[in-house]
């Protein structure tokens, strides 16, 4: 899930206010024992770790630039069992891991702390030195850890293979894809339990006797599994961006996040594009220009999805970019040509984005990033198109460790009536982004585990940090998740709707996360409410969405906002007879 962090490196200044916060006590006696991953491992606890100088495929150069001036950055591969429920057998993989040596020796050494940006199958490698960049207060306590899960990157990875068969039949397609990623034999092992042994034992090769974490999206389903099965080796935790993990399952955070995204799209940046209707140029009454963009055939129509994958769904999770999201809306609204192709409407509306007022350097990288993914999508789309029209059965390879680990984690629903129910109900509300959805894998996968449920004598205490409009994990599911945790407090940040809050430069969200980090100290209330950075362009937070009440954002998820879109968009179907209304769905190879 998570891709975009809002601001830049972050030193965090500012009183703190010592008598708002309550010191962690001393871990209580176990219900029971921890595993012993170095008992477990066996020969694999006295392997020799060979530190070399790391290398990070596909970060840009520039930033790898700055991660070689972190203090002690190195990688190595390290062997872990392949099964650590088997360990025995023999198998084992190699896992990649970076590390820093950024703390000051001495009493002020807090240890280390492992880092994980999302996914499933986000690449933590770089995020051990970007960790000591964005915090240097933390770093100069803290040696961060990065690493890339089992699956991913350049630890062994998750390739499967199968034949496509003769069908159109979406099922068909679907169980086919499922099938042979079950023959391969490491399938299996991809889950988020095995990684967190494979986290454990990355301490104990380090030779540390606990271990703080980070992690953003996805990786809070991580640290939550990794505390409920290691409670006694976990330092401090900071859960940033939650997922629901209040269930046993992944399923519920992924029905969300099609209606996140209408709602962010409806109560924050169609507001935003009517508040500058001078540069955007479509009015400022934001239903107006909702009308315009489903008129227009909205996300039904394939430019319109293009702009929407590359340039608006990524502009959500860092709400710095708005105004590379609004540009884009209001281009697509006023500069694609029906007789025009994909690629030539691309072009168009790229090129009428870029003389829009207040298009900052940053914003045009971002757009060239995203225009290059929008005109691959389309040569892809065309490539499958192609292959479509001949007879003959093709082998297809894809990289799997999202899917295995999302089906994997606890059993998402397998009635396929029951899908077909989910996706009629997104058109009617959450139709901007139903067009992109379909019946997920899961639906066909059976699962290998389930997340442990945490002790309430000695899961360990830690901090929850969720914005009121994330379009990628729920604000509801972050709430959950700080109730249903033993010892969780939540910081609430009003009015944003960024993917990954920390470090966020405001005293109100950073200051309490350091000093946790710090001291073990975390707030005395359970829920704190902080406000917003202004948008791109802007000088003041305006309100959106819910409000702020007792420390908790109190918000719907279909807002009367969302509602009257979703009759905007119901109306406009109901009278057309056009056949681009009637489309259903975004290409599944987009």
């Amino acid at each position: 899930m998570r891709k975009y962090f809002r601001g830049g490196v972050a030193v965090v200044t500012g009183a703190l206010i010592a008598s708002s916060l309550v010191l962690t006590p001393a871990a209580g006696a176990a219900a029971k024992q921890d595993p012993d991953t170095a008992a477990l491992a066996g020969a694999l606890a006295t392997q020799k770790v060979t530190w070399e100088e790391c290398t990070f495929p596909g970060v840009d150069p520039a930033t790898v630039a700055k991660f070689k001036t972190v203090k002690g950055l190195a990688c190595a591969t390290v062997q872990v069992p392949r099964d650590w429920h088997n360990p025995a057998d023999g198998n084992t993989i190699g896992i990649r891991v970076s590390k820093t040596e950024t703390a000051y020796k001495g009493t002020s050494r807090q240890g280390i702390a492992l880092v994980n940006p999302g996914g499933p199958g986000g690449s933590g490698l770089p995020w051990g030195a970007a960790m000591a960049l964005r915090t240097p207060v933390l770093a100069g306590q803290y040696d961060f850890i990065g690493f890339d899960p089992r699956g991913v990157g350049l630890s062994t990875p998750l390739t499967c293979s199968y034949t496509v068969p003769n069908s159109t039949d979406v099922n068909v397609l679907n169980k086919a894809k499922v099938d042979g990623c079950l023959e391969n034999p490491l399938t299996q092992f991809i889950t988020t339990e095995q990684t967190t042994y494979d986290m454990d034992f990355i301490r104990v090769l380090l030779g540390e006797k606990k271990m703080s974490y980070i992690g953003y999206s996805y990786g809070t389903w991580l640290g939550t599994w990794y505390g409920a099965t290691f409670p006694s080796k976990v330092h401090r935790m900071l859960l940033d961006s939650a997922v629901d993990a209040s269930q046993s399952t992944l399923e519920n955070t992924w029905d969300l996040q099609p209606r996140t995204r209408d709602r962010q799209f409806q109560e924050a940046l169609l507001p935003f594009m009517a508040r500058s209707a001078d540069k955007y140029g479509q009015g400022s009454d934001p239903m107006e220009i909702r009308r315009k963009w489903e008129k227009g055939g909205g996300t039904r129509e394939f430019v319109g999805q293009l702009f929407v994958a590359w340039f608006v769904i990524p502009a959500m999770y860092d709400t710095t970019q708005y105004h590379v999201a609004a540009s884009a809306v209001a281009s697509v609204i006023d500069a694609t040509n029906p007789a025009s192709t994909p690629a030539e409407n691309v072009e168009n509306v790229v090129a009428k984005m870029l003389t829009i007022p207040g298009t900052t350097d940053d914003n045009k990288a971002f757009i060239a990033k995203a225009k290059t993914n929008a005109l691959a999508a389309i040569a892809k789309k065309e490539r499958v198109a192609v292959k479509s029209t001949t007879a003959a059965a093709e082998v297809e390879t894809w990289d799997a460790t999202f899917e295995a680990i999302r089906c994997q984690d606890g059993q998402w629903n397998q009635n396929l009536h029951y899908w077909n129910y989910w996706l009629a109900d997104l058109t009617v509300n959450a139709p901007f982004i139903a067009p992109f959805m379909s019946t997920p894998l899961c639906a066909y996968w059976p699962a290998k585990t389930s997340m442990p449920k945490p002790d309430k004598k000695t899961f360990p205490r830690l901090l929850v940090a969720q914005s009121e409009l994330d379009a990628a994990t729920a604000y509801e599911g972050g709430l959950a998740t700080a109730k249903a945790l033993p010892n969780a407090k939540m910081i609430s940040v009003d009015n944003e709707g960024s993917h990954g809050l920390f470090p966020y430069n405001t005293d109100c969200v950073d200051d309490p996360i350091v000093f946790y980090f710090q001291t073990g100290a975390t707030p005395r209330k359970q829920f704190t409410g902080c406000q917003a950075l202004p948008l791109p362009n802007e000088d003041k937070t305006y309100d959106v969405g819910g409000k702020l009440t007792n420390g908790k954002v109190q918000i719907k998820m279909i807002t009367p906002a969302v509602k009257q879109a979703n009759k905007i968009v119901k109306d406009l179907l109901s009278g057309s007879s056009t056949a681009a209304a009637d489309e259903s769905g975004m290409p599944a190879n987009l």
